[in-house]
């Protein structure tokens, strides 16, 4: 047999073309001239050369496909069978171009079967034909199609009529259901459908633990079928005697609910189930005109856009969130009794769709996320830059291609870092100053913008802990101010120095670091929190002012780390803390995803026991106060620390790994 398909290099084109081959006939497929080279691929694929697979050059949206007159002609009374599915499947598309391929197209392809005198026709068309109709949709209905206001739900539906109405040969239409990837390996080759909520079930993933249970919807009932059902089906059905004029849903007759889709896809990502979901239908009471109206709120329309954009959703699949369709299968049922062709439970092949997904078409995977590319050539600023995660993180920078502009108090020390520094091939500039001082800090200010014209990122890394019991402070309020003046005021004398310039250039980036001690509350810091939590507070202000200027702010609940600030306290000597070097990759990072917090789950985890059960969390850190001694420095010097750590210090330190105490 001899067929012609048109999108035969597609997705599902190219599986259907193995199984034509399996049959051993000689396939024709129409492409681009520019799309030669990917044929060659697929014939190697597909283990054939030219003679079984033949190339014919033409054009969708051209009269008979753009297919010269000699072609057509040698052509003309060989065709036992045209496939038309070529199409633009995707919810994104412009209307234009899916009114050129969809209805012109299949115009087109409808014109050039019968220049070839083809024997049949088939027409590989979509459940979206029926656009949003509220019931079941039956294989012999179609002018019965509702709600087709999206113009893919349009496009779908023309195309079909023009079959319909327009074609002389004989024909068979074929409605798949939202085609995903191979049952078996999972190949597929764009996000569509549910694929679009995977980057969502992912970042949950790395938030929260699997065990975790979380709210979602449940939503209306998908239609989910994998790839090589639809084209088993459709190679089967195809070449049947007696079936012309039929149309065929190749679908999932009892298919999922959202809520169930997402479950199932997030048992596969091992991220937590929506143990609660959600049904609109709870919000029926609600008048339509006052859900409309608070969805086409400014402030309801930006954060909806942001979380979309974040996630790579489009906004129009929010659409088919409740979709209220329903598709019988009688006839598709009815031809493929005996053969074993079925839609497979999506719970059973759900985890390779997963894995092939995050192997192959994560978007993540095609952005540049390296150091390097994120800073490369940028002017980024580090307080405290000397010693510590300061130093750590200058490294990292210097060695990415960063312009380094450095800061600190101590001239000798920072000069020999800017020379070591240096000496690997960093970039580095490096200012003298005294980050407590609110002149010094405008100078700083003054020189580097005077010097490199802006700040892409400033690090406020330069800080100052004080470990000591508020019963031992009452006579000390000079710890209190001048942890403020450096933690906090020289920070915000910075952000608010460098921020005129990042808002002219729409670009900035500021990353604080703060601590684990503000979302525990962590006794012995109160200074420090406080200095720390003031910061986050102010840098949460201003990203609610600068959000829609592109100036960014990360705030990062640093763990406890092995740095010259803790050394005083030996008992950390014994306890778990994060080397510089990791906490530099914690400050890498965010510099490169731009996240709003970068925290440890047992720092979140905190955050939320204080928040739900405030007397818990107080009672747990009132614990570890108890159990963990003053410093000496704490105590004027008097040594009151315990000669041996004891196992149970050892022990509660290890559970609450990366608290202060």
């Amino acid at each position: 047999m001899d067929y012609f398909l048109t999108g035969g290099t597609g997705f599902i084109g190219r599986f259907l073309v193995e199984k034509l081959l399996a049959r051993g006939g000689t396939v024709h497929l129409l492409v681009r001239e520019q799309s030669l080279g990917k044929l060659d691929e697929l014939r190697e694929r597909w283990g054939v050369d030219e003679s079984r697979v033949k190339a014919v050059v033409g054009d969708l949206t051209s009269k008979n496909l753009g297919i010269d007159a000699k072609t057509l002609k040698a052509l003309t009374g060989k065709i036992d069978h045209f496939f038309h599915l070529a199409a633009v499947y995707d919810m994104g598309a412009d209307e234009e171009a899916q009114q050129a391929t969809n209805i012109d197209g299949t115009r087109a392809a409808v014109n050039a079967a019968e220049a070839m005198k083809a024997k049949h026709f088939h027409h590989i068309s979509s459940i979206a034909a029926a656009g949003m109709f509220k019931g079941i949709f039956r294989e012999d209905m179609f002018e019965e199609a509702e709600n087709l206001d999206h113009p893919y739900l349009k496009t779908k539906h023309e195309s079909e009529k023009v079959v319909r109405e327009e074609c002389k040969v004989p024909f068979r239409i074929y409605r798949p259901g939202m085609v995903i990837g191979n049952s078996k390996t999972g190949e597929m080759d764009k996000v569509d459908g549910p694929y679009y909520f995977f980057k969502m079930i992912q970042k949950i993933r790395r938030t929260l633990p699997q065990w975790v249970p979380t709210i979602g919807v449940e939503g209306g009932r998908l239609n989910i079928v994998p790839v090589d059902f639809v084209v088993n089906a459709l190679d089967h059905i195809a070449h049947l005697e007696g079936e012309d004029g039929k149309c065929f849903h190749l679908v999932d007759s009892d298919p999922y609910k959202v809520g169930e889709i997402l479950n199932i896809f997030c048992d596969a990502g091992h991220a937590p189930k929506m143990a609660m979901r959600i049904d609109s239908r709870m919000f029926g009471f609600v008048p339509p005109f006052i859900r409309q109206s608070l969805k086409n709120l400014p402030p309801v329309k930006r954060l909806t856009s942001a979380v979309l954009d974040d996630l790579g959703i489009p906004r129009s699949v929010l659409s088919f969130i409740d979709y209220p369709t329903r598709f019988d299968a009688r006839e598709t049922e009815r031809a493929l009794k005996g053969t074993g062709i079925e839609v497979p439970r999506l719970e059973g092949y759900a985890p390779v769709i997963w894995d092939f997904w995050e192997r192959h078409l994560d978007p993540d995977l095609f952005k540049d996320r390296t150091l390097k590319g994120t800073v490369e050539g940028k002017v980024c600023v580090i307080t405290g830059a000397t010693s510590g995660i300061g130093l750590a993180t200058a490294e990292k920078l210097a060695d990415a291609g960063a312009i380094l502009v450095i800061g600190a108090r101590t001239k000798k020390t920072l000069d020999e870092v800017t020379a070591s520094l240096e000496a690997k091939g960093g970039n580095v500039h490096a200012y003298q100053c005294d980050f407590s001082d609110m002149e010094e800090c405008d100078r700083f200010v003054k020189t580097v913008l005077d010097n490199h014209g802006h700040v892409d990122v400033l690090v406020n890394n330069a800080g100052r802990s004080i470990r000591r019991s508020l019963a031992l402070s009452f006579d000390r309020f000079h710890d209190f101010e001048r942890t403020m003046q450096l933690n906090y005021f020289g920070s915000v004398r910075l952000i608010m120095g460098f921020a005129p310039s990042m808002l002219e250039r729409h670009s900035g980036h500021v990353v604080n670091i703060s601590s684990i001690g503000v979302l525990t509350n962590a006794p012995r810091f109160s200074a420090y929190v406080a200095s720390k939590s003031a910061l986050d507070a102010f840098s949460r202000c201003a990203a609610s002012e600068w959000s829609d200027r592109n100036v960014k702010f990360t705030t990062i609940n640093m763990p406890l780390v092995k740095t010259p600030m803790i050394a005083p306290t030996k008992i950390y000597d014994s306890v778990p803390t994060l080397s510089p070097e990791e906490a530099a990759d914690l400050v890498t990072n965010a510099i490169i995803e731009r996240p709003k917090r970068v925290a440890t789950r047992l720092g979140t985890f905190a955050q939320v026991l204080h928040a739900l059960a405030p007397k818990m969390g107080e009672i747990v850190m009132n614990t570890g106060y108890r159990m963990f001694p003053d410093s000496s420095p704490g105590v004027g010097g008097k040594s009151i620390e315990r000669p041996k750590v004891s196992t149970e210090q050892v022990a509660f330190a290890a559970v609450m790994r990366g608290i202060h105490w």
